[in-house]
């Protein structure tokens, strides 16, 4: 099979991805659109060249630099019509790419430059959602997509951006996450947030375990319950391998996130550029998935990894030597992890992921 064929096999593949960064996925074009209206300075000329700009500054081991790109992608996201521009076509290329069920995460805290309110933010990112799926509709591609509120790490927001997320539960918001530099900013910071939460019977995924380690993980699990980590691969430090007998001793903790099949949301193009992985070839998910782990595919940032589902599969399959079997695996993960009630994972699975993967039944990837 030639590259070209394998790649448009997968892009046939429903995906469900669930740790995509709104602000991290917005299209070339659009971002010098919107920093034309606003007067923001671009560090380059043309879709083009701004794309590469963006995947070569990403490109740089280090997870505070990799963070830096969004100055440009926020600084654009400041009204309520660029909100909804951008959540609109961030779901119109997710299901163009193949995604059935996607939620989207994004921190409100940080659109308030030009005068919104938390709420109207909220409100403008849901507008944009809706629009994208009806786009998506006509083109005969169906997308289901939820929001995850996220709170900066670095700023003493949690209980109120918490706060905000509960109160939009019926108006498209499925989860909370807290994100941002993760080495020194850890879950304990604000306790309260997640004793709220808990007490609200509301989802929490938190990005730990990629520039921390063990310990950032434990505090993910146990003080934040939550039930998916975002990115979460060092969790293989809680693990011993003996090579010569090929068998794996997991620690206290590793054993608890896979006896609980805590999902790990990871995302391998932007795990190798933030430094959590040497290569997609050597990338902890490989492990991660035979020790039974309950790995989900996602694709972190779209546009500083210049990635997409497809993408992330095909990688996998070309340079780990993943099967269609496998893909299935980590799509049938993402589903059931889905932060939506069990009758509609149930629905999601068996009638759209199923399907989708037994049309192509027998295929040779």
């Amino acid at each position: 099979m030639t590259p070209t064929e394998l790649e448009a096999q997968i892009a046939a593949l429903p995906k469900v991805v669930l740790h995509d960064h709104l602000d991290g996925g917005l299209r070339p074009q659009t971002v010098i659109e919107l920093a034309a209206d606003v007067g923001h300075d671009l560090p380059a000329d043309g879709a083009e060249a701004l794309a590469t700009w963006f995947a070569d500054s990403a490109d740089s081991g280090s997870l505070p630099r990799y963070l830096e790109t969004f100055d440009h992608t926020i600084a654009v996201m400041q009204t309520a019509d660029a909100l909804r521009r951008v959540a609109r076509e961030a779901v119109v290329d997710l299901a163009t790419d193949g995604v059935v069920y996607a939620e989207l995460r994004w921190a409100p805290e940080q659109h308030l430059q030009r005068g919104l309110s938390l709420q109207e933010t909220v409100d403008a990112v849901q507008v944009g959602i809706e629009e994208g799926v009806s786009v998506a509709a006509e083109t005969g591609r169906g997308i289901q997509v939820g929001q995850l509120v996220t709170a900066m790490r670095h700023a003493d927001r949690w209980t109120e951006i918490a706060e905000l997320a509960v109160a939009n539960r019926e108006n498209g918001v499925v989860g909370f996450d807290i994100a941002g530099a993760e080495l020194g900013f850890p879950p304990s910071r604000f306790p309260e947030t997640w004793r709220y939460l808990a007490d609200q019977n509301f989802p929490v995924t938190i990005h730990a375990g990629e520039a921390d380690g063990v310990d950032s993980v434990a505090e993910a699990v146990h003080l934040g319950q939550a039930t998916r980590i975002g990115h979460g691969v060092r969790i293989l430090e809680d693990v011993v391998f003996d090579e010569s007998t090929r068998t794996a001793t997991l620690g206290p903790l590793a054993n608890w996130v896979r006896d609980h099949q805590i999902t790990l949301e990871v995302c391998p193009s932007s795990n190798v550029q933030t430094g959590a992985a040497t290569s997609i070839a050597e990338h902890p998910i490989n492990r991660l998935k035979e020790l039974d782990f309950a790995v989900a595919l996602s694709t972190d940032n779209r546009l500083m990894s210049r990635t997409s589902m497809t993408q992330e599969m095909t990688l996998l399959v070309q340079e780990c030597g993943w099967t269609i079997d496998d893909l299935a695996d980590v799509t049938l993960t993402a589903a059931w992890s889905a932060f939506i009630h069990h009758d509609e994972r149930r629905a999601l699975v068996d009638d759209v992921v199923l399907p989708g993967f037994q049309k192509i039944e027998g295929a040779q990837l």
